[in-house]
């Protein structure tokens, strides 16, 4: 058997160069991982006994199709509070498993064949392929450190064409921990506006910013009626492994996702959204404190990194650092497998992450400050012999 079966445009996908390292670190022993973009908590014992209590209840069957209607009150309830933002629980919100499904769910009700998304890179990686796999094409354009990994509005407006239809944006960004400045920010609403495109705003680490104010994008003027806001509870709460996600938007695009969602899903997890729906109304004191943990956390690696003569971007939001590995004189690819090899050291080479990732490594500071600790040790040991 062969892929002679398979979709033209699936053959065509490229491997996830995240799996690819850690497929080959499953393999090796005392390996400290900086790659895996994952909470080390567990999550916290009042969301998880909610899910164990919802077992207990009998509650394995079926919710609507969009969500339990008090996960989705709740969501809406959370982001009228915290960012103005007025969304109809009943019709503008759906529940998804995780934000990855929210994320195919908006690509394959929105996009034509052919039709183009301007995605701004680096990115998470499954952002071009989820385009491609809804029949459109993706449009790379690269950020750069010396703007601090924002998308520059005029080398955005010319990346638009006549078949552009979506900007996708993703902040604060994984893997730059880049989070968007309003001034920013209003410049893409601009360019939005006139040229009548839909905005899709993937804001999972919303709530993990350090120093500064995150801005979601449906709340800057005139953004509601054009914008797909998505989000979830994995990296907030801790909850990867729960699966629950959500999306927001109008009325007329969210019912798009719905339809989709009901022949393909049914419906996420009725235990992870009632965890969710603990998470969401009782949660946000654990993470204040995972929050303030990633803090200290993230002004250790960023300050180890540039001792180490790996010129790091200051990052304020996600859990990522991402050194340049220029003065190596290693391609990024070339640097994360020696650093595996000789030091057990796990990052991602940052062409995993589309184009302007090149020749930088994201570094995780998502595990154990020790551990963070011990990473720099071998790394110190490698610059040593390769800085």
């Amino acid at each position: 058997m062969n892929d002679r079966y398979l979709a033209r445009h699936v053959v065509g996908l490229k491997p996830s160069g995240i799996r690819k390292f850690f497929d080959i670190v499953a393999t090796m022993k005392d390996v400290i991982s900086l790659g895996i973009g994952e909470p080390d908590f567990v999550t916290p014992q009042p969301i998880i006994e909610a899910g164990i209590q919802a077992l207990h209840a009998g509650e394995t069957h079926y919710t609507s199709n969009a969500g339990l209607f008090e996960l989705r009150q709740a969501i809406t309830g959370h982001i009228l509070k915290t960012y103005g933002v007025d969304y109809d629980p009943k019709t503008e919100a759906i529940i998804t498993v995780g934000v990855s499904e929210a994320l195919y769910l908006t690509m394959t009700a929105l996009l034509n064949p052919g039709e183009e998304v301007i995605i701004p890179t680096p990115c998470f990686v499954s952002y071009q392929a989820e385009v491609i796999l809804a029949g459109g094409v993706p449009v790379e354009i690269p950020t750069f450190v010396e703007d601090g990994f924002q998308v520059q509005p005029d080398r955005l407006e010319t990346a638009i064409t006549p078949r552009t239809k979506a900007i996708l944006l993703g902040y604060p960004n994984n893997p730059t921990g880049a989070v968007y400045s309003r001034e920013v920010l209003l410049e893409i609403a601009r360019i939005a506006e006139k040229h009548d495109l839909v905005i899709i705003s993937d804001e999972l680490y919303d709530q993990l910013v350090y120093g500064v104010k995150h801005v979601c994008f449906p709340s800057l003027p005139g953004m509601r009626p054009r914008t797909v806001l998505l989000g979830g509870f994995s990296k907030n709460y801790a909850m990867t492994g729960w699966r629950a996600g959500f999306a927001c938007g109008p009325a007329e695009i969210i019912k798009g996702l719905v339809r989709i969602h009901q022949y393909t899903i049914m419906s996420a997890p009725t235990m992870s959204q009632l965890a969710a729906l603990e998470a969401i109304q009782h949660g946000h004191k654990f993470v204040v404190q995972m929050r303030d943990e990633y803090d200290r956390r993230r002004k250790l690696i960023v300050g180890g990194l540039n001792q180490l003569g790996l010129p790091t971007f200051e990052p304020h939001g996600a859990f990522y650092a991402f050194p340049n590995v220029a003065i190596t004189g290693m391609d990024d690819e070339t640097f994360a497998q020696k650093l595996l090899e000789e030091e057990r050291v796990a990052v991602v080479p940052g062409n995993s992450f589309g184009a302007g990732g090149e020749g930088f490594v994201r570094c995780s500071y998502a595990t154990a400050y020790e551990k963070i600790e011990e990473a720099l040790r071998r790394m110190q040991h490698f610059m040593q012999r390769h800085g």
